[in-house]
């Protein structure tokens, strides 16, 4: 019979569970006790780094799906570009965790964040770079297969081609459901026509929700509406 309670794994930690996980190195990376302004900073740094895990691993399997449309296995990408949008959407959710945090209370935490911002997000600018890595992916195989994007909507619906380019626009409005919800929250939290830690205007943020990575898939949805039976009553 085996000895389950034997530890196997080298490493750091005092069973295999630490080990593999790290984590004595992943619950020293908070503020301790005697370093924080106020005890909500514990709240504000968890739920900016595991953002920044959430994002780390949806970032992967974005990138990853640009190699599968690049070898026209569209079935991975779909898939892997589903697992992305969740991921993305358990990012949105725990936002609701900042409802938590007094807008007074944290104007004592921001006087020890220094110029640290968003903007410098690692997870956010990872996902500007592999967003762009698979529109051009699409792009590539739209040119290679001649796909016309209309006709993709009208005719071919549920065909690889057509379930791959739902599965990028789940992930970029996922994307920016995130920002609305990340404005509302920095509004709540800080209020309107202020500053934030970098000078920019926090209602910046909302010009940026209308922002598209796939800006050809949203277009062609107003094609369809232009030619459609009903035409374009705008």
């Amino acid at each position: 019979m085996k000895d389950y309670a034997r530890q196997v794994l080298t490493g750091e930690g005092r069973d295999d569970y630490a080990r593999y996980m790290r984590t004595d190195a992943l619950l020293s990376l908070q503020r301790g006790s005697d370093e924080v302004v106020h005890r909500d900073e514990l709240l504000f740094q968890v739920v900016h780094q595991s953002t920044e895990l959430w994002l780390k691993l949806a970032c992967a399997e974005v990138a990853e799906a640009a190699e599968c449309i690049g070898r026209d296995d569209l079935e991975a990408a779909i898939r892997l570009l589903g697992r992305a949008a969740l991921g993305v959407h358990l990012v949105t959710d725990q936002l609701e965790m900042m409802r938590h945090l007094s807008p007074w209370d944290f104007q004592t935490i921001r006087t020890v964040l220094g110029h640290g911002s968003g903007a410098d997000s690692p997870g956010w600018r990872s996902v500007q770079r592999t967003s762009r890595v698979v529109d051009r992916a699409f792009t590539d195989l739209v040119e290679r297969r001649g796909v016309d994007l209309a006709e993709l909507y009208r005719s071919k619906v549920d065909s690889d081609e057509q379930r791959l380019a739902e599965a990028m626009i789940e992930w970029d409005e996922r994307i920016s459901l995130w920002r609305v919800r990340h404005y509302k929250m920095a509004t709540r939290v800080i209020g309107h026509q202020v500053v934030g830690t970098q000078g920019t205007p926090v209602d910046v943020l909302a010009k940026l929700i209308a922002h598209k990575f796939f800006p050809s898939l949203w277009d062609v949805r107003t094609e369809l509406t232009r030619t459609g039976p009903m035409g374009d009553t705008t």
